[in-house]
């Protein structure tokens, strides 16, 4: 497996926060920029194009059931989908700044559509502390964020929500990563549908690198393409506060580094969301320069560079292999 280099990148904000139950996610695209998102990628190598922020299209829209400023995520949702799938017809990978996670129903559609053209199946990651599972019926705030991953994989009760065909994602091929807050109802159609979901006690019992690389070698088996989707809340709110959602127990620093330098090396991943950065209830920017370091794990760079040609470590020094 080869480090993936000299990517063509996409930066595209999309400041939607009417899908969360906190206001301010709509800054999340701002912060990420100004602690250094396209310079950090470019200083990796890269081709960095930022396209500025998306602006949702006007729909009108009240989904049944309890489904808040239905028609304002609607409009996001459409946008976003149409903006995913240009992107990735002109080859590129789309880098999405959240925002709440709402947004990526439309760039994960967008996406997927792309892929479905192209005879590839579309594989999500979900890093997060909730599985986005619930829907218009099931839900118990109303706020969207929480159904992502239900509308993706074709739940009922989203009608109207994309105009058009979507392009459904199997639930088997979505892995809920570092899940630690999940509803009775989502549970239950999580278990009925099949999505692989790997909570905090299994990667504590079993390990961040032995899961990935089961999750990377069932990518890889399937010729499939990787979108990563990344919400602060996966991490420990001890590490990045600037999220609305925090539940304790989250992913450590060097957890969440080590899932990035895995991606970055299996070279799987063709797209990305950062999400739920809420710069109102963050700490001096913290939330957002640990988001963009992930970032650059992603893309290539190394929290510890190691010496190439190691095999061993004896009595506390490296030895060469060669």
């Amino acid at each position: 497996m080869t480090r993936q280099s000299d990517r063509l990148i996409s930066l595209l904000g999309a400041p939607v926060e009417k899908g969360a139950g906190q206001l301010g996610c709509a800054m999340g695209p701002a912060a990420l920029r100004i602690a250094g998102i396209h310079q950090c990628l470019t200083a990796l190598g890269h081709d960095v194009e930022d396209l500025g922020d998306l602006r949702p299209h006007a729909v009108s829209l009240r989904l049944p059931g309890r489904a808040r400023n239905s028609g304002e995520i609607a409009g996001w949702t459409r946008a976003l989908e149409q903006s995913a799938y240009e992107i990735m017809q002109r080859g590129r990978l789309p880098v999405f700044l959240g925002g709440d996670h709402s947004l990526s129903m439309g760039s994960v559609s967008g996406i997927a559509r792309h892929a479905l053209e192209i005879g590839r199946p579309q594989f999500v990651l979900w890093l997060d502390a909730h599985s986005d599972y619930n829907t218009p019926a099931t839900s118990i705030s109303g706020n969207t964020h929480g159904m992502s991953v239900a509308f993706l994989c074709g739940e009922p009760g989203f009608d109207g929500l994309l105009e058009g065909e979507q392009a459904i994602i199997d639930p088997a091929q979505v892995i809920l990563f570092g899940i630690r807050s999940v509803d009775v109802a989502e549970r239950q159609l999580i278990a009925q549908r099949g999505a692989k979901i790997f909570d905090m006690r299994a990667i504590d019992e079993t390990g961040t690198a032995t899961i990935m690389r089961d999750v990377i070698a069932m990518v890889e088996a399937a010729n499939g393409m990787l979108h990563v989707s990344l919400d602060v809340d996966f991490l420990d709110p001890s590490l990045a506060p600037g999220v609305g959602t925090t539940v304790p127990g989250g992913a450590t620093y060097r957890e969440a580094h080590l899932v990035m330098e895995m991606l970055n090396e299996c070279g799987l991943v063709t797209s990305f969301d950062l999400v739920e950065l809420n710069p109102y209830l963050d700490d001096r920017g913290r939330s957002a320069r640990l988001l963009v370091e992930l970032a650059a794990s992603l893309f290539g760079r190394k929290v510890i560079d190691r010496p190439a040609n190691v095999l061993e470590i004896n009595g506390g020094e490296y030895v060469d292999a060669v």
